[in-house]
C-alpha cells in the first residue's frame, strides 16, 4: 500500500528563478530557496519516490489533467516572464503508473479526468522551479497535475480525496506539493516593477497572514469555512485549487496538524508567498 510521506504548500514565483541568476536581484529569495530546498530533503529523508504536484499554473478550464510521460525532458521558457525564466533545462521521470490510478479514482468518484502523454506537452514553472531545489540528483518521479481555473472549492476537496485513495492503491511513496500563492492579485501594469518585493494590498497582506496564524495554530476548519471567500476576495491563483486539494488529501475538517512554516511570508510582485510544511496524518486501515 502507498502511502503520503509529505504535504506541502509552497511558492514557485519567478522570482525565485530570477535569484540565483548573476545580477542585481542575485540572492533576494534566498530564504524560499532554502526552505524549497528543505522540503526536498525532507521528501528524500522520508523515501519518497515521486513528486505530486497540483501546478497551479497548469490552468485547465474543462476538466482534470495530467501529465502522465515516461520522461519529462526539455528546455523551457516562461511564456508569462521570459525575462525572469528562460532556458531552464530539466530532465525528470514520470510516473505514467500513478498517473492511470488517480484518473481512475477521480472518475470513480463522479469527475472528469485525462492522462496526456503528448510529445510537446512540458512541465510549468509551478512545478520546474520547485524541482530545480528539490530533485536535481534525486531521481524521484515527477507528476503534476493542472489545476481548473473555474473550479470551485468543493469540486478540488474530492480531488483530493481521490489523490490520496490512488496514492493508497499504489506502492509508491509520495509527496504532495500545492504549488501556488497565498493572495495574488497582481498590481496595474505601470507600477508592477515597483512591487518586485511587496504585494500589492493591505487587505491581501492581512488576509495571508490571519491564513498563516490559523495554519500555525492548527484551525483548519476555521480556515476552510473561508476558504471559498479568501479565493474570490484575494484573486486565489488557479482557483486555490492546489490548497483545497491538500486538505482533501489531509482529512479535510477532520485535520487537525499545524503547518510548520519554513521561510518569512513575502511579497513578490503584488503576490502574497510562503513555504509550510503540514504534518501528514498516521493512515488508517
Amino acid at each position: 500500500m502507498g502511502e503520503i510521506v509529505l504535504a506541502a504548500k509552497i511558492t514557485h514565483v519567478p522570482s525565485i528563478w530570477l535569484s540565483i541568476q548573476p545580477g542585481k536581484h542575485f540572492g533576494i529569495r534566498r530564504p524560499a530557496e532554502l526552505a524549497l530546498t528543505e522540503v526536498g530533503r525532507r521528501a528524500r529523508e522520508r523515501g519518497a519516490d515521486t513528486f505530486l504536484v497540483a501546478d497551479t499554473h497548469w490552468m485547465n478550464s474543462i476538466g482534470f489533467h495530467l501529465n502522465g510521460k515516461e520522461r519529462h525532458r526539455a528546455t523551457y521558457v516562461s511564456h508569462e516572464l521570459p525575462h525572469f525564466i528562460h532556458d531552464l533545462a530539466y530532465d525528470y521521470q514520470g510516473d505514467p503508473e500513478l498517473a492511470e490510478l488517480i484518473r481512475e479514482e477521480i472518475v470513480a468518484g463522479g469527475q472528469k479526468a485525462r492522462v496526456h502523454t503528448y510529445q510537446d506537452l512540458g512541465l510549468e514553472y509551478a512545478t520546474l522551479v520547485p524541482m530545480y531545489f528539490m530533485n536535481q540528483e534525486s531521481g524521484i518521479r515527477v507528476l503534476p497535475i493542472g489545476c481548473n481555473i473555474y473550479s470551485t472549492v468543493e469540486e478540488n476537496r474530492r480531488i483530493g480525496e481521490a489523490l490520496l485513495r490512488a496514492v493508497r492503491r499504489s506502492d509508491r511513496k509520495v509527496a504532495f506539493l500545492a504549488s501556488g500563492s497565498l493572495s495574488h492579485a497582481f498590481p496595474p501594469n505601470e507600477i508592477a516593477e515597483s512591487l518586485l518585493d511587496d504585494v500589492s494590498s493591505e487587505i491581501n497582506k492581512n488576509v495571508d497572514q490571519a491564513v498563516l496564524a490559523m495554519w500555525n495554530e492548527g484551525r483548519i476548519a476555521e480556515f476552510l469555512d473561508m476558504l471559498p471567500d479568501y479565493n474570490a476576495r484575494c484573486t486565489g491563483e488557479g482557483a486555490m485549487a492546489d490548497t483545497a486539494m491538500l486538505f482533501g488529501l489531509l482529512g479535510w475538517r477532520d485535520y487537525t496538524g499545524r503547518g510548520e512554516q519554513l521561510c518569512p511570508y513575502f511579497g513578490s510582485s503584488g503576490t502574497g508567498q510562503v513555504v509550510v510544511d503540514f504534518p501528514v496524518p498516521a493512515m488508517r486501515p
